[in-house]
């Protein structure tokens, strides 16, 4: 755990005391695990976002794909009464595929990862309008799938399995973005993409990856988030879920330069802004609030970013003249020696 994971653990440990001592409830089993299942949710989606931002890339269409893809698994396995054993993987692989067109016209046709996903932003989200007429898609009373709901929204002995999921999720994205070959290439392309280029590293194949995955986890978090609800409202599910992934991936120190972040920081960023979503709750202040938190989030995590970065430049510039100057020091003494000799 880096210095800037352990700070943010700190400062979640802190906001917990504080929201606890203004308001008990925080501090209630059914509050707490309420929490977890939103951090769960949000996890999964923040986790494909930062693996697209460590790359030096953006991913705008995340809340209109978990509008689209929640709607077609709900027609999938409620209207047209397919296995969910099928509709499932079925909905994961064509979230793959999205990601893979994005990261196709991106690496391949070398368009802005800001045009491509603000174009599927706005794509996804009138195709979902489209394919329910403008109509909310959800379960029929009485309509019930045991397995699929105990998995999706069920709990373990109180915990909810959304969060459970979560942790093998960032353990299994940590091994592979902090210990593989993988993970060191993208933090490669992210430093600088034409070095990385130049080294032999096939940045194409990388970036595309990236984009993968953040379907991959896309379309996983559409299906929990669609068995969470129970019904899509295609209008409004999923709205600006892509500034939480955007702001948990950015508290958690993924700079949107890229080349830099950890899986548990991002984890720690949706932890904090669950816990700044559960105060606004507690305290009673209007939810509508709730987006100029999210921006100030973000403003907040930028301009720390951006200090983190000029400091570290000056202690490398005081470094690099503090060894010229021994460098020439110590040759300088050189001759002396010889002529002493």
């Amino acid at each position: 755990m880096i210095k800037k994971d352990l700070g943010l653990l700190l400062l979640i440990v802190v906001v917990g005391i504080v929201v606890a001592i203004i308001n008990p409830r925080f501090l209630l089993p059914i509050n707490l695990a309420n929490t977890a299942n939103l951090i769960g949710l949000f996890g999964i989606l923040s986790i494909g976002q930062a693996f697209v931002i460590i790359t030096g890339g953006i991913e705008l269409s995340v809340g209109s794909l978990v509008a689209l893809l929640g709607v077609l698994f709900v027609d999938f396995v409620a209207v047209q009464e397919m296995p969910w054993l099928l509709a499932l993987p079925l909905i994961l692989v064509l979230g793959a595929v999205i990601g893979a067109v994005h990261g196709w016209l991106i690496t391949r046709l070398n368009l802005q990862p800001f045009v491509v996903t603000l174009c599927g932003l706005l794509i996804y989200r009138g195709a979902a309008r489209f394919y329910t007429a403008d109509g909310t898609a959800g379960f029929a009373f009485g309509q019930n799938f045991p397995d699929l709901e105990f998995l999706t929204a069920g709990r373990f002995y109180g915990v909810p399995n959304t969060f459970i999921t979560l942790v093998i999720i960032a353990v299994v994205m940590w091994i592979m973005l902090h210990r593989s070959v993988f993970g060191r290439y993208l933090y490669a392309i992210g430093k600088n993409e034409e070095a990385a280029r130049y080294s032999g590293i096939r940045t194409g194949r990388m970036i595309m990856s990236a984009y993968v995955i953040c379907g991959l986890l896309t379309a996983l978090s559409a299906i929990y988030f669609a068995m969470y609800t129970r019904s899509i409202s295609p209008a409004s599910h999923g709205q600006f879920y892509e500034l939480y992934a955007i702001a948990a991936a950015v508290l958690g120190g993924f700079s949107l330069r890229g080349g830099e972040g950890s899986i548990v920081g991002v984890v720690l960023g949706t932890v904090l802004l669950q816990e700044l979503q559960n105060l606004v709750n507690l305290l009673g202040i209007p939810s509508s609030l709730n987006f100029a938190v999210m921006g100030g989030v973000i403003l907040i995590g930028v301009l720390i970013d951006q200090q983190w970065h000029a400091i570290r430049a000056k202690r490398r510039i005081i470094s690099a003249a503090r060894q010229t100057e021994t460098r020439l020091s110590s040759e300088g003494s050189l001759p002396m020696v010889a002529n002493q000799d």
